[in-house]
């Protein structure tokens, strides 16, 4: 058996856009739009990685098509400025499609594929609702290869409930204002910011705005205000969303 080396993998930086509600905060951006400016941004805080340097671009995308498609690693890439000998592609895994795009080029550089790699993804729920386009072929219910629930993002937390009694509402309520805690304690210190990359968004009301930080995070949560939001079982079969994400 020959000797083999495995070589170091080194993460040199992670960034992000803000978060956005859906329909709100970059209701009126491009999903590509989005990685654009965290290329641009990553390249902008690393000035001595010289971007013809950069072996290959992955970017994931759960729902590829409309502005999350056309192979947004590749695109994404050029329209960042990443010269055109550098390649690009996407990852479609879902929830967990960013982190394989961190641990396959990861994987890559170990086994000296590549020397510099970029990974990340995109998810632009506003412009593409959860299941948009999807056409499951009829197999997957005619043949019971899933449970039905499985298409419904609110009957399957049902499920889990039904399979784990011990996750109650109020545990899931305590989980969410911890959440809700912490990111308010990270914002204090200063931690979340160092990794923003401020984004130019427009909204129809406001017209062209920067937007710097996250939208989603609600610093005055009570257990008391949680207790009285509706369930996801009383409004579930719609899977819009809408009556759960104001």
């Amino acid at each position: 058996m020959s000797n083999s080396t495995v070589n170091t993998v080194v993460l040199v930086d992670a960034v992000r856009t803000p978060f956005g509600k859906a329909g709100s905060l970059f209701a009126g951006t491009r999903a590509d739009d989005l990685m654009v400016r965290c290329l641009r941004g990553l390249l902008e805080r690393n000035p001595n990685v010289d971007p013809k340097s950069i072996d290959d671009v992955a970017v994931a995308a759960a729902t590829q098509t409309g502005d999350q498609g056309m192979n947004i690693g590749r695109s994404a890439s050029l329209l960042a400025g990443i010269p055109n000998t550098v390649p690009g592609y996407s990852i479609d895994r879902w929830c967990a499609g960013a982190m394989t795009a961190v641990t396959t080029v990861a994987g890559s550089i170990a086994m000296g594929s590549y020397d510099i790699a970029i990974a990340g993804g995109v998810e632009h729920m506003g412009n593409h609702p959860m299941g948009e386009l999807m056409d499951p072929n009829p197999r997957y219910l005619a043949e019971k290869l899933v449970d039905p629930d499985a298409l419904a993002m609110g009957a399957t937390a049902e499920r889990l409930h039904d399979k784990f009694p011990h996750l109650t509402k109020e545990r899931a309520d305590k989980f969410a204002l911890a959440s809700q805690q912490k990111t308010a304690a990270a914002y204090a210190k200063g931690i979340i910011q160092r990794n923003l990359i401020p984004v130019a968004a427009r909204s129809a009301e406001l017209g062209w705005g920067m937007a710097t930080v996250d939208e989603g995070p609600r610093p005055t949560t009570t257990l008391e205000g949680l207790a009285g939001l509706k369930t996801i079982s009383s409004c579930w079969t719609c899977n819009c969303w809408k009556c759960f994400w104001p």
